[in-house]
């Protein structure tokens, strides 16, 4: 019987090739909103890198914003989990395996709200990492109880601070360093926003407020790895290679780059650039603006038409001959004219983007892309859409068919928990975003009697909503007429025909 990643692991079966370096002994100085794949393999693998330097000594304790079930199985493995790195560096293939320790456990938040409390008072916990999606740096009107979990994630901030101010009698120095990593522009001045926001509202002391203003730094950040999390296909014959199960492994790209607006002091007290680690302190102005039009934007373009086409992952996508050029037609001829920086430059990152598009050792999902697909259209092509009309006094044909695209992937064939379900074929799928957006769509959708004008109608009704889209899209001359024609194109013909049909239009521009 295969051994189970915990403490109890015994090294000397392990494969040769994974790298055990980390430490468990050490105290714990990190919240951090949220368990997925992206964080634990993104931050927690950093804190694991400056921990076997010696430049850290810190763990992570780890609380799941929604529902609850990885924590169970975070507390099983003793926070213990493997970071599959693989992809081309430099034309030389490169694939690491390595179990990471830096997390220390995980709280069920939900029952065990007291206990992050409890954690919030320590003195060694000084920093707040989190990534709830685009979709959890929003603002939710809830009331506030000192006894009970609140909904929102600035709601839990708030309240674990002001629990910490309370217990360290507002001491300056009790400050926390709060580095957001949802990809929202000035996510940490967002988070703050939203902090005080509820602050007021809960009438909370004003010496609380002043003390969140003036001694907690909340970073703007920007995040770029791709991160496809657990290899379901391929889990047997890697774990056979390791030599024992872990449910939390998870299977990313080498590159990666973190780019953080903080002081010298801050870059001084996680100093991840002395560990060899890619990231940059000061202005995350030009790297977010490339980062997030021409990698993320064309993850959220390509999600919903590709999934729905019939592939699964972005490399299936990139090697299918219709879709690899509406993918190339997209970042290269309308996303790419929107970006204000050297042409060597944005080229250059367009030309890689390309290639870790193409990675053949990571399975990057559509349907994990997909998730929150609303709040990422929104905050990665939306902007695009707007500057490529303003540039050309037209709409741009693949930027607006992805709008199309995503209505169509978001069709409920009915409600399950706290998701939607859709249908690809004969094959379900789950529809992840926020309630708002779940609400709205399942709405629309259950009115729509098959007509050409009922199609009309359902695209006006979702793109006006200015509460999940940030402004009335209906106003952008063209958008619903043209949205309203590509729907019905996909629902009467399919998603891959009417794929080939936009490629044939545009091409020939």
């Amino acid at each position: 019987m295969q051994q189970i990643l915990n403490r109890d692991l015994d090294k000397a079966k392990l494969s040769s090739s994974v790298i055990y370096e980390g430490q468990t002994n050490l105290p714990e100085k990190v919240i951090q909103f949220g368990e997925g794949n992206f964080l634990r393999g993104f931050i927690d693998w950093m804190i694991n890198e400056l921990n076997k330097q010696g430049l850290f000594n810190g763990r992570v304790v780890v609380v799941q914003p929604r529902s609850q079930d990885k924590i169970p199985i975070i507390n099983e493995q003793d926070g213990l989990y493997t970071v599959v790195l693989k992809g081309i560096v430099k034309g030389e293939r490169v694939e690491k395996s390595e179990i990471v320790s830096s997390i220390s456990r995980g709280i069920n938040i939900v029952e065990n709200w007291d206990e992050i409390l409890k954690v919030a008072t320590s003195r060694d916990i000084r920093y707040v990492f989190s990534n709830t999606t685009e979709a959890g740096l929003t603002y939710l009107q809830e009331e506030y109880d000192p006894d009970s979990t609140p909904k929102s994630f600035p709601g839990k901030l708030t309240s674990l601070l002001y629990h910490r101010f309370i217990f360290m009698k507002g001491c300056p120095e009790s400050g926390l360093v709060i580095i957001p990593c949802e990809l929202v522009e000035e996510n940490g001045n967002v988070l703050k926003q939203l902090v005080i926001k509820l602050a007021n509202e809960w009438k909370l002391p004003k010496d609380f407020m002043s003390w969140v203003e003036f001694h907690n730094h909340f970073c703007n950040t920007l995040v770029d790895r791709i991160v496809t999390g657990y290899p379901k296909d391929d889990i047997e014959g890697i774990e056979s290679m390791l030599g024992y199960k872990d449910r939390l492994l998870t299977v990313g790209e080498p590159y990666h780059l973190f780019a953080i607006d903080a002081d010298e002091s801050i870059a001084q007290e996680i100093p991840f650039e002395k560990a060899g680690l890619n990231v940059k302190w000061g202005d995350i102005t030009p790297y977010r603006e490339i980062k997030v039009r021409l990698l993320n934007g064309p993850h959220t373009m390509i999600a919903a038409v590709c999934y729905l086409s019939g592939v699964n992952t972005v490399q299936e996508a990139m090697e299918d001959k219709i879709l690899g050029e509406f993918i190339k037609y997209g970042m290269y001829r309308e996303i790419y004219p929107t970006i204000n920086i050297s042409e060597v430059e944005k080229k250059d990152f367009t030309d890689s983007v390309i290639e870790r598009f193409l990675n053949p050792y990571n399975k990057h999902y559509l349907t994990d892309i997909a998730l929150s697909s609303v709040s990422k259209f929104k905050s990665r092509l939306l902007p695009c859409l707007e500057e490529y009309v303003a540039q050309n006094n037209t709409l741009p044909g693949v930027i607006t068919f992805s709008l199309a695209a995503l209505l169509a992937y978001n069709r409920p064939i009915r409600i399950e928990g706290n998701s939607l379900v859709g249908m690809r074929g004969q094959e379900e799928y789950y529809i992840r975003d926020n309630q708002e957006v779940l609400n709205l769509v399942n709405k629309v959708w259950s009115k729509y009697d098959g007509s050409r004008s009922g199609i009309d109608q359902l695209v006006s009704e979702i793109i006006a909503d200015s509460a999940i889209w940030g402004r009335n899209l209906t106003e952008i001359k063209q958008l619903p007429e043209a949205v309203a024609y590509y729907l019905n194109d996909i629902v009467e013909n399919g998603m891959k025909m009417s794929v080939e049909k936009l490629i044939l239009k545009v091409g020939a521009k």
